[in-house]
């Protein structure tokens, strides 16, 4: 057998999919074969989430009859909230999340039961109650009243509900939609892949949710929206922009919210997200952090050769400003991301174990061979620059 070393595997096929297709040169992002601005512009996230999961858009009596199954899944089990209660109010927002999607196992007597149908059920549980645990926690953090979900909004609409008390307009809750479909499923990436590997060990479906939580969570993954929003208030004001712009271009440093690992053209997500910002930012009296990114990009794009590189703004340069704009605290960005991806994350499992096989990549091994075990007594410590022991040992008591 022939093995290749790929490190980040970003040129190795890991799996088939009908879910998501991705042409990063083009700028092209389609869910079972619909553009992602179509939907933007037109779907909603629940009838995104019956397309993912079962390939097609569903019937007006389908839509209804789905998102009333999901209106009912809002709620969580009392039991849940003390567990809501019980992690401390520091805890950053996506750590709470990572315990309280584990936790949702303890209170599903379905949680082991592999059958598609079982799958299925708890697929449609972990999206409707991830917004709700996030709502939950963020209220328990600021000691605030626990609120009660309102089955008869759309999961956009009750997660503005139960984080704020408030009935949202319809406008706001079109606005967190709209990011919600953006971010719903997009091919293999980290956290997706991460789920597939748990899942392919015929482990349950909440512990490949709670892998997946917790790869989001990494930097590198998750968490880019909230750092373009730390950017924009240390500017602060459009008129410094050009001056804060520049200077970190002239230091090479990298300005958050600009390139992509797979799009080298426009991000397909930020094309309508652009516009739709615009106008959230304007109705909720934030148009001057909208005209600040608007004047980032054109600094941006008109560097020399930025656009040859395939250097142009994705979807977290402008997911930034609504999210802010809707309330929500910066460290909560990555848990609305994790609340939509949720549909995407359960709809690889099912497919997964449609034709599961066992991830199981090789690792290139690249140490000693045949050293000879000493006795304790003939041992003289480690020996040579490369040892780390030192490093590695140093300020433990």
């Amino acid at each position: 057998m022939s093995l290749t070393v790929d490190k980040g595997l970003g040129n190795t096929i890991a799996a088939d999919t009908k879910l998501s297709y991705i042409d990063g040169s083009k700028g092209v992002l389609e869910y079972v074969g619909y553009d992602i601005d179509s939907l933007a512009r037109n779907s909603t996230f629940e009838e995104t989430t019956w397309l993912l999961w079962n390939g097609t858009l569903p019937t007006q009596n389908e839509l209804a009859g789905f998102t009333k199954e999901l209106q009912s899944q809002f709620d969580v089990d009392p039991r849940m909230l003390d567990v809501v209660r019980a992690i401390p109010r520091t805890a950053a927002p996506m750590d709470a999340l990572r315990t309280l999607v584990s936790a949702l196992a303890h209170f599903d007597r379905e949680a082991d039961d592999p059958s598609p149908a079982a799958n299925r059920r708890k697929s449609l549980r972990l999206v409707a109650k991830t917004a709700s645990l996030v709502a939950l926690f963020d209220r328990h953090r600021k000691g605030k009243a626990l609120v009660a979900p309102d089955s008869t909004l759309s999961l956009a609409g009750n997660f503005l509900w139960m984080l704020t008390g408030a009935k949202p307009t319809e406008a706001m809750t079109r606005a967190l939609d709209v990011c919600l479909v953006l971010h719903a499923d997009h091919g293999l990436n980290a956290s997706t892949f991460a789920a597939r590997v748990t899942i392919a060990t015929q482990s349950d479906l909440y512990s490949a949710a709670t892998t997946a939580v917790g790869t989001l969570k990494g930097p590198l993954h998750g968490g880019a929206n909230q750092e373009v929003m730390e950017m924009l208030l240390d500017i602060g004001d459009l008129s410094k922009v050009d001056q804060y712009i520049t200077s970190k271009l002239a230091r090479k440093e990298r300005i958050m919210g600009f390139g992509h690992r797979v799009y080298k053209a426009y991000d397909p997500r930020a094309t309508y997200l652009k516009t739709f910002a615009k106008q959230v930012a304007a109705d909720t009296g934030n148009l001057p952090l909208y005209e600040m990114t608007r004047r980032i990009e054109e600094i941006v794009l008109a560097q020399p050769n930025i656009i040859e590189k395939g250097i142009f703004p994705n979807v977290d340069f402008y997911s930034a400003t609504t999210y802010y704009s809707l309330g929500l605290d910066l460290d909560l960005f990555t848990c609305m991301f994790a609340a939509s991806r949720m549909a995407g994350w359960t709809g690889h499992c099912i497919e997964q174990l449609a034709a599961n096989k066992l991830i199981r990549p090789h690792a290139d091994y690249t140490g000693p061979h045949g050293l000879t075990y000493l006795p304790m007594a003939q041992r003289t410590g480690c020996a040579g620059a490369a040892c780390s022991c030192a490093t590695a040992l140093s300020g433990v008591a």
